[in-house]
């Protein structure tokens, strides 16, 4: 199972780590996260990833991890991408629950699988909700004149 780092602005890797271990209490040794709080020296952040990498890649038995960052181009993911060799560490962004749940869901596939895995519950997480009833409630009679049920 490759390790999962979480890196983000404070306090959100350390929440998305929290919400994680409520659904998947067994995978804390796989998971680490990094929270970058305003004003840490990039070298500061950047020994600290490095360091939490380097242990999730000794404990996998094929020597990868999977890092979450939380947004393209600021400082956390731009951490790591000089820390990721697009080999074994491999950095995907845009973290939310939902990727993270599917990729610790999915933990035990290759690493391209589970990055697919993980962006797919990415974007599948995100949508609007188009009714604030339960979607097995019973269709009410409308007088809408071309008869659809405007149910998704």
């Amino acid at each position: 199972m490759p390790g999962l780092l979480i890196i983000a602005h404070a306090p959100l890797a350390s929440a998305l780590k929290l919400a994680a271990q409520h659904c998947f209490p067994d995978a804390d040794p796989q998971l680490q996260a990094v929270d970058v709080p305003p004003n840490l020296p990039c070298d500061e952040l950047e020994a600290q990833a490095r360091q939490l990498l380097q242990t999730l890649v000794d404990a996998d038995p094929r020597g990868e991890a999977l890092v979450l960052a939380d947004v393209f181009g600021a400082t956390p993911c731009n951490t790591v991408q000089r820390l990721a060799d697009g080999v074994r560490i491999k950095v995907v962004t845009g973290v939310n629950l939902p990727m993270l749940w599917r990729a610790l869901n999915y933990a035990a596939e290759p690493l391209e699988q589970l990055i697919l895995r993980a962006v797919a519950g990415g974007t599948q997480g995100v949508m609007q909700v188009g009714s604030s009833r339960p979607q097995n409630q019973a269709i009410q009679t409308t007088h809408d004149q071309d008869h659809r049920h405007h149910q998704q």
